[in-house]
């Protein structure tokens, strides 16, 4: 489906709600062994899951780990969320609604939005439709406008066409016609330079300023105000003709003439309200130059003239702006005024200015209370019970879903909830037992020491993540989550493409949708065909994990989707680069945290390849990570040892040729650095954001940084050669000796298991049998080769052996 049809079919839906659930992600229930090894359970499960992108794990029965955290001592402050504001078209009609109210507003004239069939007219539907139409003028036949009463969802009587018609052209094309002609109406505004200037009948040919006295200005002000008409007049106040003579003004032509006799005082004059400016000449201040410069400051017997035709005809007719104090002609405006405004009123350019001014990145506000989880929870389940009218447990997930999908598809439902996300563990301690949790129980260290624990599975053997030194909060560190009815996640992958779990410690469900990694891209697409408006002011939207998208707009587009209710005591893994959203059913309490199988390295790469052409920044360095595993191949498996060996001949070839290609430019000054000492933002490319660590160019001139790739590119500072410095981390010949331990490292892991399935066989000739199970037992300590199945099954097979031989060897001596 192409871009433009996927937002005629968003639109089409957005009309009139309905919501079919997606089919069910894969539910997974391992035995007892098989839950005894948390990563290789996973890889066992990956090639059905990773197709639905996220799945559902129920441990065993008897698995129930303790919930370790103080009820009474934890306290966080929750997000706000307004759940309509995260749905994407629902957000672009409440923005388009925010400009066209404020049009109107600004005009003195604020709009009530018209009610049609029991609900608000949708003006940003439409506008849409009428656009589709070609335009108002070109909907100028009953058959288009039944067409678009039908597509918005509304009954196509004649009463129906003519009230959307006339709505249109009462609110909507004013502001259309504003639009289209704004950009002429401000060019003819900007040229106009008003002048005050009058001729010194004793100086001829010598332009002067009158000079007036704060005292004299304030004091005609003051009269201007008090023989002001309340409203009845258009002018905010009357000059000019309007002003009778009386002795007053007399008396204002003595002060002028007086000035102009005394140099003393002219050189003190003060040109309107404010400070006073000795020492300046008529040549000097030419205070006529700045038109935005309220005339009355300038000459209160002035008259006022139309920004647009420059003309002081039609007092009447004559409007000033509350903002800049500019006049226009009601007639001069686009569209024309045909009634004067019963409010404030602004002109073009203030309008222009105030309707688009640019709109702040969403995000959410962080509560104003602080909250105990008990207090969170009573408020939360008050919140439930109330919205519902019964209690919260007894409302089935599926009526939940369904309103909940609702309310965001919706301008009129101001629905707010709180989210108590992303709580670090490092702050606020985990809700799994761990080595530091105190008043443990004999029964707990079993789950201290599970790999299901979350504090654990990340840097298990096999995690790749486990050679990351620093604690990454969310990633290596766990973050919970307490969630109450409606709190949602917006829709996100994870950083690095990496796996990520989730475990339910208490509480309502937590209901999940979830897109492969495959349909990722169909995803973002999607998204941005259906909300185009909302990614052209903010690209990377999808990094900020603020928006959601019906599940039915998306799948209607072809991505798709899985669902699944994730209950207490369960865990949901999502899969590389799958995208995932979700909502709580009610008052909740999770953790998650992100691990990364040997099979994620080659995702991991295409990620930070990604990454770069959007220039988002990495949360670590990935050829730093390949590096460390390749300087400690003695703690690898053969799984991660062999995707390790792949990543470092990619690498290092790439590393290669990009420096012979600067080598070849000329480049002569090289130096050798420790980027890991550095920090990440001290070696950031200037052009693609990604954290350098095996070389980087820098310009000693302009102080920039890049990486080899983009550093040989136009976009990279254009400096003289010999002011570039290649710094880099490991020389070739490093990079080539490193390669060559992985790859001896991968030969024995292979020779030694290739020998061990074979002693192994049933087949397998019972001739020295034991000293070769001796031999590649002792051979797996030298080689120091990890727990794994494979080890345990050969030491089972030695032990065994050798208690079989004892009583053939006593039985020999006894003879």
């Amino acid at each position: 489906m192409d871009s433009k049809n996927i937002q005629k079919n968003a639109m089409q839906k957005s009309a009139e709600f309905t919501f079919t659930p997606p089919p069910e992600a894969p539910i997974f229930e391992p035995t007892a062994e098989e839950f005894m090894d948390p990563l290789g359970y996973i890889a066992k499960i990956r090639p059905v899951a990773e197709k639905t992108g996220i799945c559902k794990i129920k441990p065993p029965a008897r698995w129930q780990p303790p919930f370790s955290l103080d009820v009474d001592k934890l306290k966080f402050v929750p997000r706000i969320q307004k759940v309509n504001e995260l749905e994407a078209i629902t957000r672009l009609k409440l923005l388009f609604l925010e400009k066209i109210l404020k049009f109107w507003e600004l005009q003195g004239s604020p709009l009530k939005i018209p009610m049609i069939e029991n609900k608000t007219l949708d003006l940003y539907c439409l506008k849409f439709w009428v656009d589709e139409e070609g335009g108002f003028e070109n909907c100028n036949n009953p058959k288009k406008w039944r067409k678009i009463a039908n597509t918005m969802g509304y009954s196509q009587s004649t009463i129906t066409m003519n009230f959307l018609k006339s709505n249109y052209e009462k609110i909507l094309l004013p502001y259309e016609i504003f639009e289209k002609s704004k950009a002429d109406i401000l060019k003819t505004v900007k040229k106009a330079e008003t002048k005050t200037e009058i001729k010194d009948d004793n100086e001829t040919g010598k332009q002067l300023f009158k000079e007036i006295s704060i005292e004299s200005i304030t004091k005609l002000r003051n009269e201007n105000v008090t023989n002001e008409k309340p409203h009845t007049s258009i002018k905010k106040a009357k000059t000019g003709s309007d002003i009778k003579p009386d002795h007053d003004s007399g008396k204002i032509k003595m002060d002028f003439e007086e000035i102009k006799r005394n140099r003393e005082l002219r050189k003190l004059a003060c040109y309107g309200p404010g400070p006073k400016m000795p020492g300046l000449n008529d040549e000097e201040f030419d205070i006529t130059k700045s038109r935005k410069r309220p005339r009355y400051d300038l000459d209160p017997l002035a008259i006022y003239i139309c920004a647009i035709c420059q003309k002081d005809h039609r007092d009447d007719l004559l409007l000033i702006c509350n903002g800049c104090s500019d006049t226009y002609h009601t007639f001069c405006l686009k569209p024309p005024l045909s009634v004067v405004p019963d409010g404030d009123w602004r002109c073009p350019c203030c309008i222009a200015q105030e309707v688009h001014k640019p709109a702040e990145a969403f995000g959410f506000a962080q509560a104003e209370r602080e909250y105990t989880l008990q207090q969170f929870g009573e408020m939360a389940d008050k919140f439930k019970s109330d919205y519902f009218g019964m209690s919260g447990h007894l409302v089935p997930t599926n009526v939940a879903e369904k309103e909940f999908w609702r309310i965001i598809s919706s301008v009129e439902e101001d629905v707010t909830v709180e989210y108590g996300a992303d709580l670090h563990s490092m702050d606020h301690g985990s809700g799994f037992p761990t080595k530091s949790s105190l008043n443990l129980y004999p029964g707990d260290q079993e789950y201290v020491d599970s790999g299901w624990n979350l504090n654990n599975l990340p840097v298990l053997d096999g995690s790749v993540l486990r050679f990351i030194n620093a604690d990454i909060s969310g990633m290596t560190v766990p973050w919970m989550y307490v969630g109450m009815c409606f709190s949602a996640f917006c829709w996100h992958n994870e950083d690095h493409w990496s796996y990520s779990i989730n475990y339910l410690h208490w509480g309502e469900a937590k209901t999940w949708y979830g897109v492969p990694g495959n349909g990722a891209e169909l995803l973002e697409n999607a998204m941005k065909a259906a909300a185009p408006d909302l990614f052209k002011s903010q690209p990377d939207l999808l990094h900020q994990l603020v928006t959601i998208m019906n599940p039915n707009i998306l799948m209607a587009a072809g991505v798709p989707i899985y669902r699944t209710d994730q209950h207490a005591g369960e865990f949901v893994v999502t899969f590389p680069r799958a995208y995932h959203a979700g909502f709580n059913q009610g008052y909740n309490f999770a953790e998650a945290v992100n691990f990364a199988p040997p099979d994620w390295l080659k995702i991991g790469r295409d990620c930070i390849m990604h990454y770069k052409n959007l220039k988002r920044f990495c949360v670590f360095s990935h050829d730093e990570l390949i590096c460390k595993m390749a300087l400690e191949g003695d703690r690898l498996d053969l799984d991660t040892a062999l995707e390790t060996q792949k990543e470092l001949v990619h690498a290092t070839e790439e590393e290669g040729r990009l420096r012979a290609l600067i080598a070849k430019n000329g480049l002569k000054n090289v130096r050798r650095t420790a980027f890991e000492l550095l920090g990440d933002d001290e070696r950031l490319c200037e052009i693609c954001k990604t954290t350098c660590f095996l070389s980087s160019l820098s310009c000693d001139d302009c102080k920039h940084m890049a990486c080899l790739q983009h550093a040989i590119s136009e976009e990279f500072c254009q400096c003289a050669l010999n002011k570039k410095t290649l710094f880099y981390r490991y020389d070739m010949d490093e990079l080539h000796i490193m390669l060559q331990t992985i790859d001896f490292r991968v030969n024995s892991f292979d020779k030694w298991m290739t020998e061990t399935k074979n002693i192994l066989l049933p087949t397998a000739p019972d001739i020295g049998r034991l000293q070769k199970l001796k031999l590649l037992v002792d051979e797996a300590e030298e080689l120091k080769i990890p727990k794994c199945t494979l080890l345990t099954q050969l030491k089972e097979e030695y032990t065994k052996a050798t208690d079989n031989v004892e009583p053939i060897v006593i039985e020999l001596d006894d003879d």
